[in-house]
């Protein structure tokens, strides 16, 4: 149970009571010693840490950030969408909070077992489904009575966007989800036991005018093969033990090679006073501090690495390579 943090009021009162008299120091410490209670509900287990919720809020994320491209590009119109919060709850309390008639979507994730719950609130899919088909984007609730053509649309564009959920798991595990069902009505929906904990990731999504959610129901089965995957410490444990494969390092290589850098020669350098560079003239000459008979600074990106010889070359300025200037260790 988490220690707790008394407000300077409390602290005050509390030191004003122990030197009045009011109250005993060794009753504290008594008291102390006691065993703390605290009530746990079995029905709402929590079965995954805190550090795993938060690798799950990062996967959705990003996932958030690519499903508002996909969706802008594909109903031409701003759209906006951000995690609001994620959750561990029982399967049953999922249930429960959404409405009686929305958009639900059904994926398996091969080779994940189980399946995962897309809800849509109708506020979104009907903004969503007016935009496909030319409208400005408003919303009409007339889910009791969703045609078939609408019922395919909706299910294309959803179906769609999964390229995205892939790309955004694939930093822990490679998914392949596949739309298996559309439903309306979420009490036909018993994917897992009602007290079965879920894991419940809310979208805040913005669509032109319209706003609602969008909530992913992932249970606890879905995840627990990957669990392991999900911690901060197995991702940086992962970074320091990649190593690159020859044929990567081969790409690199000829990849540099065709990189572009800037080489001068510096032909020599002198310092004038402030007086003598404004009575500057015509025909007046600057005495630089390198002999005609020594080398050359041959320059890369700034940074001095051959001495040089100049000369020509098939009638163009050229220098030659004398020998590299070796830096300290």
């Amino acid at each position: 149970m988490a220690d707790e943090i008394l407000s300077q009021n409390e602290i005050d009162a509390l030191l004003s009571a122990l030197s009045s008299g009011e109250m005993d120091a060794n009753q504290l410490i008594e008291e102390e010693k006691d065993k703390r209670v605290k009530v746990y509900d079995f029905k709402r287990a929590l079965r995954f840490s805190k550090d795993q919720i938060r690798s799950i809020s990062r996967i959705h994320d990003n996932f958030a950030r690519l499903l508002s491209t996909y969706f802008s590009g594909q109903l031409r119109t701003y759209v906006h969408i951000g995690v609001a919060s994620v959750d561990q709850i029982p399967y049953e309390e999922f249930i429960r909070s959404i409405p009686t008639k929305t958009i639900l979507n059904v994926y398996s994730v091969a080779p994940l077992d189980g399946r995962i719950i897309f809800e849509f609130n109708p506020n979104i899919a009907y903004a969503m489904l007016d935009r496909m088909l030319g409208g400005t984007g408003s919303s009409v609730n007339k889910i009791d009575n969703l045609t078939e053509i609408e019922t395919s649309l909706m299910s294309q564009l959803f179906e769609n966007a999964l390229d995205n959920l892939q790309e955004a798991w694939s930093s822990v595990t490679d998914i392949n989800p596949i739309l298996e069902d559309f439903e309306v009505n979420p009490q036909f929906l018993q994917l897992v036991s009602p007290n079965e904990t879920v894991v419940v990731v809310s979208l805040d999504t913005t669509i032109g005018d319209s706003s609602g959610m969008i909530n992913i129901c992932i249970p606890h089965v879905v995840l627990e093969p990957i669990i392991p995957k999900l911690s901060v410490h197995y991702w940086m444990q992962q970074e320091k033990t990649k190593e690159r494969k020859p044929e990567e390092y081969q790409m690199i290589a000829e990849n540099i090679k065709q990189s572009d850098m800037d080489m001068t020669v510096l032909l020599g350098e002198t310092s004038i006073t402030l007086e003598e560079f404004l009575f500057l003239d015509k025909d007046d000459t600057i005495v630089l501090d390198r002999s005609i008979d020594q080398p050359l600074v041959l320059q890369v990106d700034q940074e001095p690495k051959f001495l040089v010889q100049p000369g020509k070359k098939k009638h163009k300025m050229a220098v030659q390579v004398l020998e590299e200037i070796k830096g300290g260790d």
